[in-house]
């Protein structure tokens, strides 16, 4: 993986800014050796493979593990300011997303997404908090140098890189992170055309501002989307009142969308979609350099969509610091909300989110 390009304190794009009157200040994009693609859902498809317990698949899907980019996301990260474990046997997943190939953004600027996956000692569920990305809160120092005040919480990857989002999200949350998956929402087009399309129920109609074919317009009610269709409707946030937020529900829809239709649309017992779908995802993930992927798998074989609940950390609302766009985070109700992250209460996590 190579690095991404660093930004100064002073570079407005450095302050978490993305689409702010007058636009974003120009930006190469960055060189990458690949694309990241949704490192989660290969997770969970090779969950339900090894569930079969075939010799085989476990080797095959040991050799594709082997093969996956690794990440040094705890490099530099101080021992003594983070989280201690309060759980033992649980464990919570940072997934970073980014959408390098946005129609929406212009000049480079990427469109952030933090999720916040929480996988009970049991292992027979999964929770996933989406922090939005303009949430204002404190950013540790770099060892850098950059950072070490108050910004929008996706600033720390430009100032730090994974190390410091790890730090940031640690402090914002009080949760320690055990480990890191790197995302990037563009791949949801070849994920979702080698699973066939998906079935998205469309909460309201609206026609995208951009989209891969310039403008779309989504009907109210359940369709089939096929990879185009379905990531110009993860991205859309600029046709609803609350914008970023409802792009974080349309990316959460996609996510279970995928995940069911790798479960029940034929492609775990069909050899040459099974093949297509994980070479498709899996030859651009990028996870942190202790993660296995496949023996994680073998604890959570059990899991399926309908263990898996998508919610929001608390926020107060919306509003401005300076020139810039915030999100406002409810600290007693988010401190609560990870608390029993921590303990690994999941009756708690599931009372607060209202599920």
């Amino acid at each position: 993986m190579s690095d991404r390009h660093q930004l100064t304190d002073s570079d407005p794009r450095a302050q978490g800014s993305d689409v702010e009157p007058g636009g974003p200040v120009e930006e190469k994009a960055p060189r990458r050796r690949r694309g990241r693609r949704i490192a989660l859902i290969v997770l969970l498809v090779v969950v339900l493979l090894t569930g079969g317990g075939a010799l085989a698949g476990g080797l095959y899907y040991r050799s594709v593990d082997r093969s996956i980019e690794r990440v040094d996301a705890f490099e530099g990260v101080p021992e003594e300011s983070r989280p201690q474990v309060e759980a033992k046997g649980a464990m919570n997943i940072m997934i970073l997303g980014s959408d390098s190939r946005d129609p929406q953004s212009t000049g480079g600027s990427r469109s952030d997404t933090i999720i916040l996956a929480h996988l009970p000692k049991d292992r027979s569920s999964a929770q996933l908090i989406s922090i939005p990305r303009d949430t204002w809160t404190a950013i540790p120092k770099s060892k850098e140098g950059r950072g070490g005040r108050d910004a929008k919480i996706n600033a720390a990857y430009a100032w730090g890189g994974v190390p410091l989002m790890v730090q940031t999200v640690e402090k914002f949350s009080g949760v320690r992170v055990d480990n890191v998956a790197m995302v990037d929402f563009a791949g949801f087009k070849e994920i979702i055309d080698a699973l066939g399309g998906v079935e998205i129920d469309v909460e309201k109609g609206f026609t995208t501002k951009y989209s891969l074919i310039g403008t779309r317009t989504f009907e109210k009610g359940r369709q089939t989307m096929d990879g185009a269709a379905a990531l110009d409707y993860a991205r859309e946030r600029h046709a609803f009142p609350d914008g970023d937020f409802a792009r974080i529900r349309h990316q959460q829809q996609v996510i279970k969308a995928i995940l069911d239709k790798a479960a029940s649309g034929g492609v775990l017992t069909n050899p040459a979609k099974l093949n297509s779908f994980v070479r498709a995802t899996s030859d651009s993930v990028a996870v942190d350099k202790s993660l296995s992927l496949v023996d994680l798998a073998m604890e959570m074989r059990g899991l399926r969509g309908g263990n898996l609940t998508f919610f929001t950390c608390p926020v107060k609302g919306t509003g401005r610091v300076g020139s810039e766009s915030v999100v406002f985070p409810d600290p007693a109700r988010s401190k609560t909300l990870f608390d029993a992250v921590r303990r690994d209460s999941v009756p708690e996590i599931l009372a607060i989110s209202g599920k």
